[in-house]
């Protein structure tokens, strides 16, 4: 019989290739739910992985969806790795969304380029304020931090639905909650003619890279690990655990209000009551996917742009609900849980003896 024996040590071998062996299962659980589905596997499949990469508009719309994902979990990898645990990036994206449509609402006729950088930096600073609640809770009071992030996220897409059903509320939108379109002048810089990749693109892989010096090469970046890896041991060396609880939020939530930024000055052009494209949760997955590392992390954000550009081709072309793309995230996750079981342990096969 099939037994799991503790390994010495954890294999190496398996933290790579975790993920890989999780992203395979869940191909042949996606394969076994479009036939369940009475739809053709070959073509679900394709709608997944091939329609997204199939042309240079696909690639540039696939970059569009992996910038506020890969911008988000680079943030929350600072968190995960200091062992504090923000599942409230959702509402510091919402957060730094309306920070930043407030600031592009002050333009006009007049107004002159620079202040895209205000609108990116009113994000940063919406985000970090939001995840700073709960910083502070958890500081002040000990307050559990999963809890109070996870909750502020429906108090951020009140204040949103406040913002756009009210004072925000464009007076010639036909009644529609949203803000007027914003003027021309806030659009984030497109890389291209044609397309819709911005300079997001840039600022998410150059995030990658300031974070692999920071975690890899710093010495606050070492500290902030060691918290995360060993408390009694951090204390010892005289780390702060009440720096490393601050930095690790307020880097988060900055990464995640500057996401916000990006899209609703960007793909999206001004505030709706559906900013919220559940990007925070889904980031989630892209870190532990991307296992904690900036280069992991950009490969997994891309893979989980494409189940969001497939759950919606799966919608329009094949009829399905577009809550398939959750389906695949959640598949996705849950298989990486049980495979990283092969981490710490191994497989044998037991012949009983009678």
């Amino acid at each position: 019989m099939l037994r799991l024996e503790a390994r010495p040590q954890p294999s190496r071998l398996w933290t790579f290739g975790s993920p890989v062996l999780a992203l395979l299962i869940t191909v042949v659980i996606g394969v076994c739910l479009f036939a369940a589905l009475g739809k053709d596997p070959v073509r679900g499949l394709q709608l997944f992985f091939w329609e997204p990469v199939k042309s240079p508009y696909a690639l540039g719309e696939l970059m569009v969806k992996a910038t506020p994902l890969l911008v988000i979990a680079l943030g929350l990898a600072v968190c995960f790795r200091a062992n504090v645990w923000n599942i409230g990036a959702e509402g510091q994206f919402v957060m730094g969304a309306v920070a930043a449509g407030g600031v592009a609402l002050l333009a006009d006729k007049t107004t002159g380029p620079w202040i895209v950088v205000l609108i990116m930096l009113a994000g940063v600073v919406g985000g970090m304020a939001w995840a700073g609640i709960t910083a502070l809770l958890r500081d002040r009071f000990n307050a559990n931090e999963i809890l109070v992030s996870l909750m502020l996220v429906y108090v951020a897409d009140m204040v949103l639905s406040y913002l756009v059903f009210g004072p925000w509320k464009d007076p010639q939108g036909y009644n529609f909650p949203q803000t007027k379109t914003f003027e021309a002048v806030t659009q984030i810089p497109r890389l291209m003619q044609g397309s819709r990749v911005s300079i997001g693109l840039l600022l998410g892989l150059a995030g990658a890279g300031a974070l692999w010096i920071f975690l890899f090469r710093t010495q606050a970046g070492f500290a902030q690990q060691v918290g995360g890896l060993a408390p009694n041991a951090a204390r010892y060396a005289g780390f702060s655990a009440r720096k490393a609880l601050w930095v690790a939020l307020l880097t988060s939530g900055g990464a995640a209000g500057l996401a916000g930024a990006l899209e609703v000055a960007g793909p999206l052009g001004q505030l709706t009551p559906f900013v919220p494209a559940g990007y925070g949760f889904a980031a989630i997955i892209v870190a532990f996917v991307g296992r904690l590392h900036p280069a992991g992390m950009i490969f997994s954000a891309v893979l989980m742009s494409m189940f969001y550009i497939g759950g919606e081709l799966a919608q329009s072309r094949l009829g399905l609900p577009k809550s398939l793309t959750g389906v695949f995230q959640g598949l996705l996750l849950f298989s990486l849980l049980a495979c990283d079981t092969l981490i710490t342990y191994r497989v044998k096969f037991h012949r009983e003896v009678r």
